[in-house]
């Protein structure tokens, strides 16, 4: 049995706007530490997966500087779509590729923008999954034990009797809950949040695409032929041209009757907006976390960033802003989803140049 990654790496971030752009998002800067969100990805797979077998599926704008970031894994490896459809012909697209090069692969699929900081930890979850996946048709998902009520993240309700070591039956999946909802799950005690992790042999993951989404398995099968040949990015553009957009738990998580899962304690975070950087960063004796040129008074529980230029922040509290050479957001932490809306308010206007 050989173990690949495939690390899905083709997200605009929109809600890290004005850092975020469509050649740089989020995947691709520095929000915690010295390494890039990707970077740290691969890093934790290491002693893991061996380079050579990480996968990135990425788009056209941002494979180059992808290539760039991960000089270690091999160009080919990388693989740009021709325009997103969202995770399920994505993860279809990587499980032909490693089928074609290894029939009885067991693939760890990883978005590239989660914070896990207790490595160890998450190297011996992955290692469970994995040896389940490999002796099953089972389709394994890792569940994050929840540590409050959270509106911002999908659950996992699951069987509380095992059906291997550390291994669980899936009984159903829920959307973003509101917050009486999130609180009845939390004090449930059988679910957990979505952590968008999937581990499973890439011939399970395709007869379940064959089963639940003939259309998408039918343009896996055409795009086969041309793998290893100078028509492939051809076929992929065709094939991506005719399959839906549809996320992989609309489309088999919550149809297959073959889906298990793991718990996983290892500190995670989708670090899904401004507010859940504020949240992990640390922070000063007046609860401000600031990175760059800033100056400060009587400014209290807020998150401000520029390094571009100096800015000064006085009289304040519960901000987000964030300055760069062309834009300036301020925001209130409360509001910080709604960052989404500035990028949507920029497409509506063609204002490209920042985007």
């Amino acid at each position: 049995m050989n173990l690949y990654a495939v690390i899905m790496a083709g997200g605009v971030g929109s809600r890290f706007w004005p850092r975020s752009r469509k050649a740089t998002p989020k995947q691709l800067l520095k929000i915690f530490g010295n390494q890039t969100m990707i970077q740290e990805t691969v890093g934790r797979l290491e002693g893991l997966v061996p380079d050579k077998n990480i996968f990135v599926i990425t788009n056209e704008e941002q494979s180059e500087k992808i290539k760039e970031q991960l000089s270690k894994i091999p160009e080919e490896n990388i693989i740009a779509e021709p325009f997103g459809k969202n995770t399920a012909p994505c993860i279809g697209l990587a499980a032909t590729i490693i089928k074609h090069k290894d029939p009885e692969g067991v693939l760890i699929i990883l978005p590239a923008d989660h914070l896990i900081p207790d490595v160890k930890k998450f190297q011996k979850v992955i290692r469970t999954a994995v040896k389940f996946a490999e002796s099953s048709d089972g389709l394994v998902t890792i569940g994050i034990e929840p540590t409050r009520p959270e509106t911002g993240y999908g659950y996992i309700q699951y069987l509380e009797n095992g059906v291997d070591k550390g291994v669980f039956a899936v009984k159903s999946f829920a959307e973003k809950p509101n917050l009486n909802t999130a609180q009845r799950f939390l004090e449930s005690g059988d679910f957990l949040w979505n952590s968008g992790m999937f581990i499973w042999r890439a011939d399970s993951i395709l007869n379940e695409m064959k089963a639940l989404m003939p259309d998408l398995h039918e343009g896996l099968i055409r795009l086969s032929k041309s793998i290893d040949t100078d028509d492939f990015y051809t076929e992929l553009r065709k094939v991506y041209g005719q399959v839906r957009s549809i996320s992989i738990d609309y489309g088999i998580m919550e149809k297959s009757k073959h889906v298990y899962l793991v718990k996983g304690d290892f500190g995670w975070s989708d670090v899904g907006s401004w507010e859940t950087v504020y949240q992990l960063s640390d922070k000063n004796h007046y609860e401000n976390s600031i990175s760059g040129d800033v100056f400060d008074s009587s400014t209290k529980n807020s998150y401000i960033f520029s390094d571009k230029k100096f800015t000064a922040v006085i009289g304040v509290e519960n901000l987000i802003i964030i300055n760069t050479e062309d834009s300036l957001l301020i925001c209130d932490r409360k509001n910080a989803q709604d960052v989404k809306l500035v990028v949507d308010y920029l497409k509506m206007n063609n204002r490209d140049e920042l985007l």
